[in-house]
């Protein structure tokens, strides 16, 4: 794509004029939006630093690394994403002690595979891990195909985790775009706009494309997502630990706090939920939730729906006998895209009926640790089970 001339209009790409600039030459990959050729890094040699710095300064020895299994790379990718390091590490090494091949996760039922996953968060990665698992086995024979395109037509793979699997696996030379490689090319560059608007991310790809080096790509693309986590990062970068220092267009500019640009901010709607507690015997009903949507396919506690007594549904709705109804402390979690408050209640029961409809169990309070909950919902619970004024999780009549 070429970059657009003529004056910014609506979400149009902006590259930056510093204000002082320091080892810098004009680049061969276009104009800015104003028409005006902007100078900035050289490629070859922005690739070469990078190199050279990840070799020395570098994470070598992250558990996902030092291996060409596409299995390994790939199950790693998908829970990096919005997710740190520190955080998903635990996940992965538990997630390969339980299904140590793509062929042991692919054979496993989802709700286990979800039960592994509670807790990461973004539980669509873990529906498009097991599906793209059982596509590998159904449509490539158990094997991960090695071309970036036809691995961007998996469940669950974009084209930059696709890039990743092929470059760090098979050799290829082909650039990637998460949010650590965005913000290191958008303040090297001085790459203004949000770079989730679909204007500017065509920029950045075709920016990361010219600066892939022809050998060394898996190096190359490891020392970029480096650099953005330990160097330079959203807030308080190390500007004089980076490669980039003496070439980067924001850090001449004073810019670093200011590029990338955010997300255009958005007033998060504050949604309402009462979620029941139905407690017999020391075991708490949970119900599934529907595949797609909110914790789709995990284990919920039953929402209530709107202006309905909670004693009448639930006696209706689970044949039960409701005995004692009782709040329990709100708690207030954030998603994306909106707050959630949910309103606990606790409901002491009595079961009329030993059928049971589908997507419902009774789960005993010492097996909660090992279901598939949304990590709110085991929140609650866990709250409950630690207080001594709500004994019902525990008590056995």
């Amino acid at each position: 794509m070429s970059v657009p001339a003529g004056p910014p209009q609506g979400n149009a790409v902006k590259t930056m004029e510093p204000r002082q600039r320091r080892t810098v030459v004009t680049p061969s990959h276009g104009e800015g939006a104003g028409g005006k050729a902007v100078s900035s890094p050289q490629p070859r040699g922005f690739a070469a630093r990078l190199i050279r710095w990840h070799k020395r300064h570098g994470r070598h020895d992250m558990p996902w690394q030092n291996t060409t299994d596409p299995y390994r790379v790939w199950l790693s990718e998908i829970m990096l994403q919005q997710t740190q390091v520190t955080t998903a590490t635990p996940y992965y090494e538990r997630f390969l002690r339980h299904f140590p091949r793509l062929a042991d996760l692919a054979a496993a039922p989802v709700e286990e595979v979800m039960a592994l996953w509670s807790g990461l968060g973004y539980y669509a990665r873990a529906r498009n891990l097991h599906a793209c698992a059982q596509a590998v086995m159904r449509e490539h024979g158990g094997e991960f195909p090695r071309h970036p395109d036809v691995i961007a037509g998996l469940p669950g793979i974009g084209r930059s985790t696709a890039n990743s699997i092929a470059t760090f696996c098979f050799g290829a030379q082909a650039p990637i775009l998460d949010g650590n490689v965005k913000r290191v090319l958008c303040r090297a560059f001085g790459i203004e706009g949000f770079p989730g608007n679909s204007v500017v991310e065509k920029r950045l790809w075709r920016l990361a494309g010219e600066l892939m080096p022809k050998r060394e790509g898996g190096v190359y693309n490891q020392a970029q997502m480096d650099l953005g986590a330990t160097v330079c990062t959203r807030g308080k970068p190390r500007c004089d630990a980076c490669p980039l220092d003496d070439i980067c267009v924001a850090r001449a500019a004073g810019r670093t706090g200011e590029l990338p640009e955010p997300k255009p901010r958005k007033t998060i709607p504050q949604r309402e939920a009462t979620l029941l507690v139905l407690c017999h015997d020391g075991r708490i009903l949970l119900e599934t939730r529907p595949p797609a949507g909110i914790w789709g396919g995990l284990l919920s506690l039953p929402e209530l729906p709107e202006a309905t007594d909670a004693r009448q549904w639930a006696a209706q709705r689970f044949a039960c006998r409701v005995i004692a109804v009782a709040p329990a402390p709100t708690l207030e979690h954030a998603f994306s895209h909106f707050r959630l408050r949910i309103s606990p209640l606790l409901l002491d029961v009595e079961p009329q009926s030993a059928a049971m409809e589908s997507g419902l169990r009774w789960i005993a309070g010492d097996d909660l640790a090992a279901a598939a909950l949304p990590a709110p919902v085991r929140r609650i619970l866990e709250a409950l089970q630690a207080s001594g004024s709500s004994p019902l999780l525990s008590r056995k009549r």
